[in-house]
């Protein structure tokens, strides 16, 4: 069993993974950490430089800048231009993308194995020596209002936002990832140049990378790119802190929420606060939502739409980050059976938190997320992002193998237990749909 606390300054070789693999940690000059997964056989290579900031660390004034910013690392830098940025990859058969989420932002790129140098030089370049030029920010600013605008055309984004922002109330995690039309339309450049400066640094950055690789080969190419950026990179530096991950006071709220939109489905979201990433029973909460609504052999999928016909889609799911978390159900619907369904959603609920569960479904469901997860990590891509959230969320790195037992340990009683504790909390409901209140579907 293989559970490594990521901690100290010394380069160490963390784990040696089924087939091979060997995952390595070091922490270079600058406090720059760096995180490899050597995958034998690959012919092909995943980095990502990792900032550990996210839409719930921005200031008022200045809510959207992270992903804002995102998007104009890709817009240029002293060296390079954006189609340069972007040929720089097609030219090689590559693919380099970003992702801003709630509390850190990533940068990637996966490439052969030959162009990994290519690929750390271009998105160091992007990291450490963006323009943001004042042209580029008011072009990309009308870019991001097309895309939030996208995303209020989708019901089930609105559905999932709203919810978000109800369960978890005035905690900066309830904030959408890519602002307001409000908030974008009001940024300033100083701010987003602010945002940049604060959290771009030598000591916030981790860099991961799986796949065809030699570790000390890719902490050398880091060093050299950062240090032709310019970056002072201070010998002995120490990386910041990882968040604190003492739950927050989330009640919740115990409402019925109702977006109307002109749709012919309706879009339920039902929950509760739910659990931190560190919790113990993360993989429980694995294990009661893939019986509860993980596919189309679980309950909500069985009773809502195989038993009664009600629905197309339904599912539970759940977000958890360093000090919050939310639970939630989700179902789609003819807005006539609004009602019934939003009923049958918590009855789901309420009998397994009363019923619990067999062990034919806890056998079941731990071999569909075994199985889901260990050809999941197939990809270097995934193998990259576990090394990031690793390193910047739960402090420590397990291997495959403990993940497993870990799964495998979870038990009826535990489901059941953390059913109820769900079942006992403040329940949210949120409905997008054609609808004004929610009389207008029977509650």
């Amino acid at each position: 069993m293989a559970l490594v606390p990521l901690d100290g300054s010394a380069s160490s070789i963390l784990h040696g993974e089924a087939g091979g693999a060997v995952v390595r940690r070091s922490v270079l000059p600058g406090g720059v950490r760096v995180l490899t997964e050597a995958m034998p056989g690959q012919r092909s290579a995943t980095i990502g430089f990792w900032v550990g900031v996210g839409s719930r660390d921005e200031a008022a004034g200045m809510h959207g800048s992270t992903h804002f910013l995102e998007h104009l690392l890709f817009k240029g830098t002293s060296r390079r231009t954006a189609l340069d940025i972007a040929s720089a990859f097609d030219e090689v058969g590559g693919e380099s993308n970003a992702a801003t989420a709630k509390e850190h932002t990533c940068y990637y790129a996966r490439v052969l194995d030959s162009d990994l140098p290519l690929a750390i030089d271009v998105i160091a370049d992007m990291v450490t020596s963006a323009v943001l030029d004042p042209e580029d920010l008011e072009q990309e600013r009308d870019v991001i209002l097309e895309e939030i605008a996208m995303d209020s055309d989708d019901p089930g984004d609105v559905a999932h936002e709203n919810f978000a922002s109800a369960v978890l109330g005035e905690h900066p995690l309830g904030r959408p990832i890519g602002g307001t039309p409000e908030a974008i339309q009001g940024i300033r450049r100083e701010a987003v140049l602010e945002h940049y400066r604060r959290y771009y640094a030598p000591q916030e950055i981790v860099i991961t990378a799986a796949g065809s690789l030699d570790h000390d080969d890719v902490c050398r190419q880091v060093l050299e790119a950062l240090s032709r950026a310019g970056w002072e990179l201070e010998p002995g530096a120490e990386p910041v802190k990882r968040r604190d991950n003492r739950p927050a006071v989330i009640e919740g709220q115990h409402t019925v929420d109702v977006i109307r939109r002109p749709v012919e489905q309706a879009n339920i979201i039902m929950g509760c606060p739910g659990i931190i990433a560190t919790d113990e029973r993360r993989q429980t909460m694995s294990v009661l939502n893939t019986i509860l609504g993980g596919g189309m052999s679980s309950r909500l999928f069985q009773e809502i739409r195989e038993r009664r016909g009600l629905v197309y889609s339904t599912y539970s799911f759940s977000a958890a980050y360093s000090d919050a978390g939310y639970f939630g159900m989700y179902a789609g619907c003819s807005p006539a059976k609004t009602g019934q369904v939003i009923q049958l959603l918590g009855a789901e609920l309420e009998r397994l938190a009363a019923e619990g569960v067999t062990e034919q479904e806890i056998a079941k469901a731990v071999g569909q997320i075994s199985g889901g997860l260990v050809l999941a990590l197939e990809d270097p891509g995934s193998r990259m992002s576990r090394l990031g959230r690793a390193e910047l969320v739960t402090g420590h790195f397990q291997d495959i193998d403990t993940t497993l037992e870990k799964i495998r340990a979870v038990t009826a009683q535990d489901v059941q237990d953390l059913a109820r504790e769900l079942a006992g909390r403040r329940r949210t409901v949120t409905v997008v749909g054609p609808f004004d209140t929610a009389a207008d579907f029977g509650l």
